[in-house]
C-alpha cells in the first residue's frame, strides 16, 4: 500500500513538472526610479522649431488681419468696426466702475464740394489733415475713429456735459482754421460737433444716435449763421 501511493505520488509531481516548464515567463518590466524616456532625434526637434516658428507666423497675420479689420486704411484710426468695438468697452468699463465721459461726433461741412471740384486726392488731403488736427487736440486715453465718409466720431474720457460741449467748440474752430490750396485757390473745409454724454446708462447704439442729431443740428446752425 505505502509503495502504491510512493507511485502515484511521484507520477503527479512529474506531470506538474512537465506543465512547468511549457509555460513562457512574463517579461519584467523595468521599474527602476532612474529610467530616462526614449531619447528625441535632431531630425525631430528640427521639425518642432520649425513648426513653432510657422505657428508663430501664423499668429501675427492672424492679429495683422484683425488690426486692418478694424482700421481705415486711409487714414490709420479706428473704422466704425473698430470705434463701436472701443465704444462698448468704454461704455462696460464706465458702468462698472461708475466713471463718465463723452462721445462728440463730426462731420466735415464741405468735403464733398471739395472732391468735386479737385478730385478725391483733394478731398484725402483734407481728411488726413484733418485727423491730425483731431488727434492733437484729444489726451492719449481718448479715440479718435472714422465713422465713415466725412463723418468721425471721438471718444473723450472723464468730461463733464459743460467740458464736452466746449471741446467740441474747440475742435470745431481748429478745423475751420485750416486752410488748403488746390489750383491756385484756397479752400477752408470746416466742421459741426454734436455731443453725447456717457454715463452708467449708456448704450452704444443710442449714444451714437444722440450725438449724431446733435451734430446735424449743430451743422444747421452753422448753414444759418453763415448765410
Amino acid at each position: 500500500m505505502k509503495k502504491k501511493t510512493r507511485a502515484t505520488a511521484s507520477r503527479a509531481g512529474k506531470r506538474l513538472k512537465s506543465a512547468a516548464s511549457g509555460q513562457k515567463a512574463a517579461p519584467r518590466r523595468s521599474s527602476a526610479p532612474g529610467s530616462r524616456p526614449p531619447a528625441v532625434s535632431n531630425g525631430t526637434k528640427a521639425t518642432i522649431r520649425r513648426l513653432k516658428a510657422e505657428l508663430a507666423r501664423t499668429q501675427a497675420q492672424i492679429e495683422e488681419l484683425q488690426a486692418s479689420a478694424d482700421t481705415d486704411f486711409l487714414l490709420g484710426i479706428p473704422n466704425r468696426r473698430g470705434f463701436e468695438r472701443e465704444l462698448n468697452r468704454a461704455i462696460a468699463y464706465i458702468k462698472r466702475y461708475r466713471a463718465g465721459g463723452a462721445l462728440v461726433v463730426l462731420d466735415v461741412d464741405r468735403l464733398k464740394p471739395i472732391n468735386d471740384a479737385f478730385g478725391h486726392a483733394a478731398g484725402d488731403q483734407v481728411l488726413k489733415a484733418i485727423v491730425t488736427t483731431l488727434l492733437a487736440q484729444v489726451r492719449a486715453s481718448d479715440v479718435v475713429g472714422r465713422l465713415g465718409g466725412d463723418e468721425f466720431a471721438l471718444l473723450l474720457w472723464n468730461l463733464s456735459e459743460t467740458d464736452a460741449r466746449a471741446k467740441a467748440a474747440a475742435l470745431e474752430e481748429a478745423i475751420d482754421r485750416l486752410a488748403f490750396e488746390f489750383d491756385g485757390r484756397t479752400i477752408t473745409a470746416g466742421a459741426s460737433a454734436g455731443v453725447s454724454v456717457l454715463d452708467t446708462h449708456s448704450e452704444a447704439g443710442r449714444a451714437l444716435e444722440a450725438a449724431d442729431s446733435a451734430m446735424y443740428v449743430r451743422k444747421a446752425l452753422r448753414r444759418h449763421e453763415a448765410s
